[in-house]
C-alpha cells in the first residue's frame, strides 16, 4: 500500500519499465510449513471436480489481499482505509466463491479524526495489513500499522469474531506480513524499499528484535506490501512494486536472511479489460498441495479487485505464475478441493435488516454514532450531524458496488424527517452524487444532486448542486442508483425513483464516476440521513437490494 504523497511519482517512473520473467513450469512444490495449512487433503473427503473459474473472482473492492488456509477453509483480509468496521475477513471453501465473515478491527479507535466529528480520516486508517492463524492456540491474528505511528494487533478464536485488541507496538510495521513459523515463533516482514524483519515475543504483545534484511536495488525502484512465508524450510518475503510488478525474496539461512531476489512478474497483461497489472497479494496452498496467487487489479472507478492464478515452482524453489497466452488468464481450471461444507452468503441480494446487527457487507464512512441508528425489522437512521456537507455527515452507511455493473435499490420511509433533513442514496467517493429527499418548509421533495467534490487533501471543495427535482407525495419512496464500474475510463452512474416499487423514473443527468486512483477506495453505494438545521429527524430503510443485470 503506497503512501499517497509518494505513489504518483512512483507510478510515473514505473510506467516506463517493461518486461516479464517466468521460470520453468514444474509440478507444485511440497507442503508449506506455516500458518496451520497442511498440504494433505482433509481425511475422509475427496476433491471436488475442478470446474473452470473466471477472473476477477470477486468483482468488488478488496485491495492488498492477504490470504491463508486453515484446514479446508480459506480466509482473506483487505484494506478499508477510513471505513468502519475495518479489515474485512473474507471466507471461501474453494478460493473462487467468497463471502464476508466479519471484520478484524471492530472500530477505528485510533484518534478523533476517525469519528468524523470535527475532523476526518479519509484515506488513512486500515492500509495493507496481515492475517494469520496460529495453530498452537487456535487463534487468528490481524496486524497492521495506523498513521505511520504504531502497530496494532487484534485476535479472535473464530474468523467471524468477536475480535479484540491484543496489543499496541510502538514500531509502525508498514505493509506488514505476519509469519507463524513452524516452531510457533511470530515474525513480521515490513517496510518500503528497505525491508526489515521483526521477531515478536511468544505472546505476540511486544517486539523482541528487528533487523533490516534487504535493500531494494535502484534498478527495481520501490518494493513494499510484504507477505511472509516458510515453504520447504525456505523463508520467502513476497513483495509488490507499485503498481505493476511482483518480486520475491528467498532465504535458506533463517528469517533474518540473507535474502536473494527474483522477479515474479512485471507489466503483465491482466485479465480485466481496461484494468491494471495484477499485483500485491498473497500465496496460498490448497489441501491437495496446489499453489495459487491471489492479487488485485487496479480497476477504477470500482476500486481494486481480486484475481486468482495458479502457481508452479522451479526446481530451485521459486514461484512461477501460470500464464495464458502471455497474460494473467481470464479463466483457469478451478482448484480441486473438498466439497464445501456449507453455502456461502452472496455479496449481492436483498437485505431487510432483520437482525439487530448489520451484515458484514456494510461499513460506515468513519465510525458511527451508535446512538443514532438501529436495526431489526428494517434500518433506522436518525440524523447524527448538522451539516450541509455529506463528507462531514456521520452515519453514512456504505456498500461495495458489484462489477462490472450493478444496481442498488432502497426503500425509504420518510415520515419522520424534519425540516432541513437530507436523506438518500449516493454514489460516494471524492467526487459524488446522490438521489434522495430534502424536506424544507414542511414539504418533502425528490432531488438529484451532483458536484460533491474533495481536493487532494480530502477537504470538501463542493457540497453539491441540485441538478433535477420532482414533487413527492406520501411517506414512501424507492430510490435507485445504477453504476457502471468497468475500468479504463470515467463511467456513468444514473439515478431513478419510484412511488410504487415497480415503475422507476429517471431523475437527473448521468453522473461521471472518475477513474483516478488517488482516493484508493473505489466508488460505493451509500445510505445517508443528515440534518442541515437541527437533529431529531429519522428515516427508515425497510429493504435494500443489490442486483446485477
Amino acid at each position: 500500500m503506497s503512501c499517497p504523497d509518494q505513489y504518483f511519482g512512483r507510478r510515473r517512473v514505473l510506467a516506463a519499465a517493461t518486461g516479464l520473467v517466468t521460470g520453468a513450469v514444474l509440478p507444485a512444490a511440497a507442503a508449506a510449513e506455516t500458518t496451520g495449512a497442511p498440504a494433505s487433503a482433509t481425511p475422509g473427503t475427496a476433491p471436488a471436480p475442478a470446474a473452470a473459474y473466471t477472473n476477477p473472482v470477486i468483482w468488488q473492492d478488496f485491495a492488498d489481499i492477504d490470504v491463508i488456509r486453515v484446514g479446508s477453509t480459506y480466509y482473506a483480509s483487505a484494506s478499508t482505509m477510513h471505513y468502519s468496521p475495518g479489515a474485512p475477513v473474507l471466507r471461501s471453501h474453494d478460493l473462487v466463491n467468497w463471502e464476508i465473515a466479519g471484520h478484524s478491527v471492530p472500530v477505528l479507535d485510533f484518534g478523533a479524526k476517525y469519528d468524523l466529528n470535527g475532523a476526518r480520516g479519509y484515506v488513512r486508517g486500515i492500509w495493507a495489513s496481515s492475517l494469520a492463524y496460529r495453530p498452537s492456540n487456535r487463534t487468528f491474528y490481524w496486524l497492521g500499522q495506523i498513521d505511520f505511528a504504531r502497530t496494532y494487533v487484534y485476535t479472535a478464536t473464530a474468523a467471524e469474531g468477536p475480535w479484540s485488541r491484543l496489543t499496541t507496538i510502538s514500531t509502525p510495521y508498514y505493509d506488514a506480513g505476519l509469519l507463524v513459523d513452524s516452531d510457533d515463533t511470530l515474525y513480521v516482514a515490513y517496510g518500503n524499499t528497505t525491508i526489515s524483519v521483526a521477531q515478536l515475543s511468544p505472546d505476540g504483545r511486544n517486539q523482541v528484535r528487528t533487523q533490516q534484511v534487504f535493500t531494494t536495488p535502484s534498478s527495481v525502484g520501490t518494493l513494499e506490501g510484504s507477505r511472509f512465508y516458510k515453504i520447504n524450510g525456505q523463508y520467502y518475503i513476497f513483495l509488490t512494486r507499485p503498481a505493476n510488478g511482483q518480486y520475491i525474496l528467498k532465504s535458506s539461512s533463517g528469517p533474518f536472511g540473507p535474502y536473494t531476489m527474483r522477479q515474479v512478474l512485471l507489466d503483465l497483461r491482466g485479465p480485466i479489460a481496461g484494468g491494471g497489472v495484477p499485483h500485491q497479494g498473497g500465496l496460498v496452498q490448497t489441501q491437495g498441495g496446489a499453489w495459487y496467487y491471489m492479487a488485485f487489479v487496479d480497476a477504477y472507478p470500482g476500486g481494486r479487485v481480486p484475481v486468482l492464478a495458479p502457481v508452479s515452482w522451479t526446481s530451485d524453489g521459486w514461484p512461477v505464475v501460470q500464464l495464458v497466452d502471455g497474460a494473467w488468464g481470464a479463466s483457469y481450471p478451478g482448484p480441486a478441493v473438498s466439497a464445501a461444507p456449507r453455502r456461502i452468503t452472496r455479496m449481492t441480494g436483498v437485505d431487510s435488516f432483520d437482525g439487530t446487527a448489520l451484515s458484514p457487507r456494510w461499513e460506515w464512512n468513519h465510525n458511527p454514532d451508535n446512538t443514532k441508528w438501529s436495526a431489526g425489522g428494517g434500518l433506522t437512521l436518525r440524523t447524527a450531524t448538522v451539516t450541509g456537507d455529506l463528507y462531514a455527515a456521520r452515519n453514512t452507511l456504505t456498500h461495495r458496488i458489484q462489477g462490472p455493473t450493478s444496481t442498488a435499490t432502497v426503500q425509504l420511509d420518510i415520515s419522520a424527517m424534519r425540516d432541513g433533513d437530507r436523506a438518500g442514496l449516493a454514489l460516494l467517493r471524492d467526487s459524488s452524487a446522490w438521489i434522495g429527499v430534502r424536506r424544507d418548509g414542511g414539504v418533502p421533495r425528490l432531488v438529484m444532486v451532483n458536484g460533491l467534490t474533495m481536493d487532494s487533501n480530502w477537504n470538501t471543495t463542493g457540497t453539491g448542486t441540485e441538478a433535477a427535482s420532482a414533487p413527492l407525495s406520501g411517506s414512501r419512496v424507492w430510490l435507485r442508483a445504477t453504476a457502471d464500474i468497468r475500468p479504463g475510463a470515467a463511467r456513468p452512474g444514473t439515478f431513478s425513483y419510484s412511488t410504487d416499487g415497480t415503475s422507476f423514473i429517471r431523475l437527473g443527468p448521468s453522473f461521471s464516476m472518475g477513474n483516478d486512483w488517488r482516493f484508493f477506495m473505489g466508488y460505493r453505494f451509500a445510505l445517508f440521513n443528515h440534518a442541515t438545521r437541527a437533529l431529531g429527524g429519522a428515516v427508515r430503510v425497510p429493504r435494500f437490494e443489490l442486483s446485477t443485470p
